[in-house]
């Protein structure tokens, strides 16, 4: 997972590099460039949790930047600023993370629930 998350970000970076040098452009990449890369950072630092409890906290804000992700993707999408078929396999790269995380997420919390 930090291979496929730290890909990832690569991706969405090279992906913003190459969108339109204007204000929608801009606005459009920023936004995407700090969720996309915040996917990885943030698993990377749950790995080091301290507890289950920080754990589970530190994942779900993963999950929530690889939603937020994927909301960004869908809008370049929808206002063709990059063709649909270039970036269908990243998009569905993003929804294979976001499924990963929150079963993560489910898993870690049914376990702490055990562990009481």
């Amino acid at each position: 997972m930090r291979n496929r998350t730290l890909s990832f970000a690569s991706r969405v970076v090279r992906l913003c590099a190459s969108l339109p040098k204007d204000p929608v452009g801009d606005v459009l990449g920023r936004q995407l460039l700090k969720s996309g890369t915040s996917i990885g950072a943030n698993y990377r630092e749950a790995t080091r949790a301290s507890s289950r409890k920080h754990f589970v906290s530190i994942l779900q804000i993963a999950l929530r930047e690889a939603d937020e992700t994927d909301y960004w993707l869908e809008l370049i999408v929808e206002n063709d600023l990059i063709p649909s078929n270039r970036l269908k396999p990243l998009q569905q790269e993003c929804r294979e993370l976001i499924a990963i995380l929150a079963a993560t997420v489910r898993t870690s919390k049914d376990s702490r629930r055990h562990d009481i």
